[in-house]
Protein backbone atom coordinates (compact mmCIF):
# COMPACT_ATOMS: atom_id res chain seq x y z
CA UNK A 1 0.00 0.00 0.00
CA UNK A 2 1.41 3.29 -0.74
CA UNK A 3 1.94 4.85 2.72
CA UNK A 4 2.06 9.38 2.26
CA UNK A 5 4.45 11.01 3.97
CA UNK A 6 4.69 14.76 4.07
CA UNK A 7 7.15 16.76 1.97
CA UNK A 8 7.74 20.90 2.38
CA UNK A 9 8.61 23.27 -0.02
CA UNK A 10 9.93 26.75 1.26
CA UNK A 11 10.28 29.37 -1.19
CA UNK A 12 9.10 33.19 -0.46
CA UNK A 13 7.50 33.21 -4.47
CA UNK A 14 4.37 31.96 -5.04
CA UNK A 15 4.73 30.66 -8.34
CA UNK A 16 8.23 28.86 -7.44
CA UNK A 17 5.88 26.67 -4.64
CA UNK A 18 3.00 26.16 -7.51
CA UNK A 19 5.60 24.90 -10.43
CA UNK A 20 7.71 22.63 -7.36
CA UNK A 21 4.01 21.30 -5.91
CA UNK A 22 2.76 20.33 -9.79
CA UNK A 23 6.21 18.59 -10.42
CA UNK A 24 5.98 16.80 -6.94
CA UNK A 25 2.01 16.14 -7.73
CA UNK A 26 2.45 12.42 -9.25
CA UNK A 27 4.58 11.02 -6.07
CA UNK A 28 1.06 11.65 -4.56
CA UNK A 29 2.26 12.93 -1.08
CA UNK A 30 1.13 15.57 0.96
CA UNK A 31 3.15 18.61 -0.26
CA UNK A 32 3.19 21.68 2.33
CA UNK A 33 3.73 24.84 1.59
CA UNK A 34 5.62 27.74 3.66
CA UNK A 35 6.38 31.21 2.19
CA UNK A 36 9.22 32.08 4.84
CA UNK A 37 11.90 30.94 7.00
CA UNK A 38 10.02 31.43 10.13
CA UNK A 39 7.14 29.20 8.77
CA UNK A 40 9.23 26.67 7.79
CA UNK A 41 9.80 26.59 11.59
CA UNK A 42 7.24 26.16 12.26
CA UNK A 43 5.73 23.99 10.35
CA UNK A 44 8.44 21.70 11.15
CA UNK A 45 7.86 21.95 15.12
CA UNK A 46 4.18 20.79 14.80
CA UNK A 47 4.28 17.46 11.90
CA UNK A 48 7.38 15.30 10.91
CA UNK A 49 8.57 15.59 7.46
CA UNK A 50 10.38 13.44 5.05
CA UNK A 51 12.06 16.28 2.92
CA UNK A 52 12.45 20.05 2.79
CA UNK A 53 12.54 21.78 -0.72
CA UNK A 54 14.43 25.02 0.92
CA UNK A 55 15.28 27.85 -1.86
CA UNK A 56 18.37 29.35 -1.18
CA UNK A 57 17.80 33.08 -2.17
CA UNK A 58 14.36 34.43 -0.14
CA UNK A 59 14.27 38.24 1.43
CA UNK A 60 14.35 38.24 5.48
CA UNK A 61 15.72 34.75 6.65
CA UNK A 62 17.31 33.25 3.65
CA UNK A 63 17.77 29.89 3.03
CA UNK A 64 21.57 29.18 4.50
CA UNK A 65 20.14 30.67 8.11
CA UNK A 66 16.60 28.69 8.00
CA UNK A 67 18.99 25.44 6.95
CA UNK A 68 21.43 26.39 9.87
CA UNK A 69 18.37 26.75 12.39
CA UNK A 70 16.41 23.70 11.11
CA UNK A 71 20.53 21.06 11.96
CA UNK A 72 20.46 23.23 15.26
CA UNK A 73 17.26 21.88 16.51
CA UNK A 74 17.48 18.02 17.85
CA UNK A 75 14.20 17.00 16.38
CA UNK A 76 14.82 18.48 12.54
CA UNK A 77 18.53 18.29 12.27
CA UNK A 78 17.78 15.27 10.28
CA UNK A 79 15.60 16.09 8.04
CA UNK A 80 17.35 16.03 4.69
CA UNK A 81 17.36 19.52 2.83
CA UNK A 82 17.48 20.09 -1.04
CA UNK A 83 18.64 23.65 -1.48
CA UNK A 84 16.69 25.28 -4.64
CA UNK A 85 18.25 28.06 -6.67
CA UNK A 86 17.36 30.47 -8.60
CA UNK A 87 20.97 30.48 -10.35
CA UNK A 88 23.41 28.18 -11.45
CA UNK A 89 25.63 28.19 -7.63
CA UNK A 90 29.23 28.58 -7.93
CA UNK A 91 31.94 27.68 -5.75
CA UNK A 92 31.14 29.45 -2.66
CA UNK A 93 27.80 29.21 -2.99
CA UNK A 94 27.90 24.97 -3.07
CA UNK A 95 30.06 25.37 -0.04
CA UNK A 96 27.74 27.83 2.25
CA UNK A 97 24.95 25.28 1.42
CA UNK A 98 26.61 22.21 1.99
CA UNK A 99 27.81 23.89 5.10
CA UNK A 100 24.27 25.20 6.37
CA UNK A 101 23.25 21.67 6.54
CA UNK A 102 22.26 20.75 2.61
CA UNK A 103 22.41 16.98 1.57
CA UNK A 104 21.68 17.90 -1.91
CA UNK A 105 21.01 21.15 -4.76
CA UNK A 106 18.88 21.80 -7.72
CA UNK A 107 19.11 24.94 -9.64
CA UNK A 108 16.36 26.61 -11.72
CA UNK A 109 15.61 25.36 -14.36
CA UNK A 110 15.98 21.88 -13.21
CA UNK A 111 14.51 18.93 -14.70
CA UNK A 112 11.54 17.83 -13.60
CA UNK A 113 12.48 14.33 -13.39
CA UNK A 114 15.52 14.74 -11.84
CA UNK A 115 13.78 16.65 -8.62
CA UNK A 116 11.36 14.12 -8.69
CA UNK A 117 14.09 11.13 -8.57
CA UNK A 118 15.81 13.06 -5.89
CA UNK A 119 12.74 13.57 -3.51
CA UNK A 120 12.07 10.10 -3.96
CA UNK A 121 15.36 8.74 -2.79
CA UNK A 122 14.70 10.76 0.13
CA UNK A 123 11.33 9.61 0.59
CA UNK A 124 12.14 5.90 0.58
CA UNK A 125 15.22 6.72 3.11
CA UNK A 126 12.48 8.34 5.11
CA UNK A 127 10.22 5.37 5.30
CA UNK A 128 12.61 3.26 5.50
CA UNK A 129 13.71 4.98 8.91
CA UNK A 130 9.78 4.65 9.98
CA UNK A 131 10.10 1.55 9.97
CA UNK A 132 12.85 0.79 11.73
CA UNK A 133 11.30 3.12 14.44
CA UNK A 134 8.23 0.94 14.71
CA UNK A 135 10.89 -2.40 14.70
CA UNK A 136 12.44 -0.88 17.68
CA UNK A 137 9.00 0.03 19.35
CA UNK A 138 7.76 -4.25 19.07
CA UNK A 139 11.31 -5.20 20.04
CA UNK A 140 10.76 -3.23 23.40
CA UNK A 141 6.76 -4.52 24.03
CA UNK A 142 6.41 -7.85 21.76
CA UNK A 143 6.42 -11.40 23.15
CA UNK A 144 9.69 -13.77 21.84
CA UNK A 145 7.40 -15.04 19.08
CA UNK A 146 7.04 -11.69 17.44
CA UNK A 147 10.64 -10.96 17.36
CA UNK A 148 11.77 -13.49 15.14
CA UNK A 149 8.80 -12.44 12.75
CA UNK A 150 10.87 -8.77 13.80
CA UNK A 151 13.57 -10.64 12.39
CA UNK A 152 12.83 -11.00 9.35
CA UNK A 153 11.36 -7.32 8.62
CA UNK A 154 15.25 -6.44 9.77
CA UNK A 155 16.40 -8.91 6.89
CA UNK A 156 14.01 -6.99 4.38
CA UNK A 157 14.45 -3.33 5.34
CA UNK A 158 18.20 -3.94 5.36
CA UNK A 159 18.06 -5.21 1.71
CA UNK A 160 15.67 -2.35 0.87
CA UNK A 161 18.57 0.01 2.41
CA UNK A 162 21.27 -1.75 0.53
CA UNK A 163 19.57 -1.08 -3.21
CA UNK A 164 18.62 2.04 -2.40
CA UNK A 165 22.32 2.99 -1.90
CA UNK A 166 22.88 1.10 -4.69
CA UNK A 167 20.55 3.46 -6.69
CA UNK A 168 22.09 6.23 -5.06
CA UNK A 169 25.76 5.52 -6.73
CA UNK A 170 25.32 9.17 -8.62
CA UNK A 171 24.08 11.10 -5.78
CA UNK A 172 26.58 13.03 -3.95
CA UNK A 173 28.65 12.21 -1.32
CA UNK A 174 26.64 14.01 1.83
CA UNK A 175 23.45 11.77 0.39
CA UNK A 176 25.68 8.57 0.04
CA UNK A 177 27.36 8.85 3.29
CA UNK A 178 23.59 9.17 4.97
CA UNK A 179 22.21 5.73 2.96
CA UNK A 180 25.26 4.45 4.27
CA UNK A 181 25.11 4.92 8.13
CA UNK A 182 21.22 3.58 7.46
CA UNK A 183 22.29 0.44 6.06
CA UNK A 184 25.14 -0.19 8.45
CA UNK A 185 22.76 0.96 11.64
CA UNK A 186 20.19 -1.48 9.97
CA UNK A 187 22.84 -4.31 10.01
CA UNK A 188 24.02 -3.63 13.63
CA UNK A 189 20.42 -3.68 15.00
CA UNK A 190 19.68 -7.53 13.14
CA UNK A 191 22.97 -8.22 14.98
CA UNK A 192 22.02 -7.33 18.26
CA UNK A 193 18.06 -8.94 17.77
CA UNK A 194 19.81 -11.97 16.44
CA UNK A 195 21.85 -11.92 19.92
CA UNK A 196 18.38 -11.81 21.85
CA UNK A 197 17.18 -14.39 20.09
CA UNK A 198 19.86 -16.53 19.78
CA UNK A 199 22.39 -15.93 22.77
CA UNK A 200 23.87 -19.15 22.45
CA UNK A 201 25.38 -18.31 18.79
CA UNK A 202 27.30 -15.40 20.82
Amino acid sequence: MHKKVKILMVDDQPENLLAQEAVLSPLEHTVVRASSGQEALSALNEDEFAVVLLAAQMSGMDGYETAAHIKRLSPTRDIPIIFVSNREMNSHATYRAYAAGAVDLVSRPYDSWVLRGKVTAFVDLHKVNMQLREQEAWLRVEEPTLLRQLSAHFVDAERQAHDLTGRLQGASPEVRATASRLEHALSELRQVLHGVLDPQDE
